[in-house]
């Protein structure tokens, strides 16, 4: 495991991925010191999986407020950040070498700090889930609202929209689950057992089948379940790793998912095996992870705790193939093809390589004149 955190100063209470073009990827990270709180923003180097040692930019909330949760909208140019008062918009502007950021005016900045926060995966809408249970849901940029619940939930938990943006998973502090149609607001409530919790939830991302995966606790044991999403069936469970998990996420190529434990552990999923494909124990010791997310790009997780701060951390999983490395190998396919055929055709005897018919050597007409003819035929029948 290859890995590195970053110096910050004061307590960092979440962290986010922020998309660049050419995979020049930022991380914005909040941070409170008790008596003032901000977000700075680093570059990420992927050569040696690392941040910058200072940050590029940093904002401060002159006017109060700690930083609960980010939401990075999929075009890299603008993110929101949760409070402990309300929600404030940033937009990116300017180069990597010489980024900013800046706040600007924002509808929902006096809601009350919300647990959760996510942009839909085409950046369509935005949805927030407060401590209070309250669930909205807007389209973006308008923010024009489709869903305003109070009381959707006791307290959120965790939320995902899925890949096609037309639905949305909730669950609750009190181990409920529901399924919002992003169209209408109609919501589905996932069933379960008297003695299961569902905790955190995750649509599949791969294209193939859709699935939700949750985690759900059943007494001490740990579960991901499967659920059909065509009928909100639960397919099946599993159980990988026998830890309380604190949060989960998904790669953005759906391939992996995975947990961070209320114990510091973060485990990674192979989705098509389901099977631990790789195990981080004591990343962040004895302390529970607040934040964790794939690099866009890498296979790289970004995680965060009270105590160890933000680390990102290179994962011990099958190394992808680049879209160069695809191309070199058919080019090199189709060169050994070209070599193979010039190689058959120099040596092959078939009638691609017939001799030069002038080269033939010429053969000449037998001529046979009467009087040996008569000689052969003055022979009679031979009498055996």
């Amino acid at each position: 495991m290859d890995g590195g955190d970053v110096s910050v100063e004061g307590k960092v209470t979440c962290a986010s991925w922020i998309k660049r073009p050419e995979n020049t990827h930022l991380v914005v990270i909040g941070k409170s010191t008790g008596t003032c709180s901000s977000l700075e923003i680093f570059s990420f180097n992927s050569e040696n999986t690392s941040l910058s040692s200072s940050p590029k930019a940093t904002y401060v909330f002159e006017e109060g407020g700690e930083p609960v949760r980010i939401a990075v909208h999929p075009s890299g140019d603008d993110f929101v950040c949760s409070t402990t008062t309300g929600c404030k918009l940033f937009e990116l502007y300017g180069h990597e070498d010489n980024i900013k950021f800046v706040c600007k005016e924002f509808p929902i900045q006096d809601v009350g700090p919300q647990k959760c926060m996510t942009f839909s995966v085409d950046g369509s809408k935005l949805a927030t889930g407060g401590v209070d249970g309250h669930f909205r849901l807007f389209e973006w940029p308008t923010m024009r609202i489709i869903v305003d619940e109070p009381k959707a939930h006791k307290s959120f938990r965790d939320i995902d929209f899925s890949l096609d943006s037309e639905f949305l998973a909730s669950t609750s502090t009190d181990g409920a689950a529901r399924i919002w149609n992003t169209r209408d607001g109609v919501p589905v409530t996932l069933s379960r057992n008297a003695d299961e919790n569902i905790e955190l939830c995750r649509f599949s991302k791969d294209g193939t089948k859709p699935f939700l995966f949750t985690t759900v606790q059943k007494g001490n044991k740990t579960l991901i379940a499967v659920w059909d999403i065509s009928t909100w069936k639960k397919i099946g469970h599993k159980s990988l790793y026998n830890k309380p998990a604190s949060i989960m996420t998904i790669s953005l190529d759906g391939k992996y998912l995975a947990l961070g434990s209320k114990a510091g552990d973060v485990s990674v999923i192979d989705v098509t095996k389901m099977e631990i494909s790789s195990l981080h124990k004591r990343l962040h010791l004895g302390t529970n992870i607040t934040s964790l997310e794939f690099c866009p790009s890498e296979r790289v997780a970004l995680t965060t705790s009270s105590q160890w701060g933000v680390m990102v951390t290179k994962l011990n999983v099958p190394t992808d193939w680049k879209e160069w490395q695809i191309y070199l190998l058919l080019l090199g396919l189709f060169l050994a093809s070209a070599i193979l055929f010039y190689v058959f055709f120099e040596n092959s005897d078939s009638f691609w390589n017939f001799p030069d018919p002038s080269t033939r050597p010429k053969i000449e007409t037998l001529h046979v004149d009467a009087t040996s003819e008569e000689q052969w035929s003055s022979f009679g029948p031979v009498d055996l």
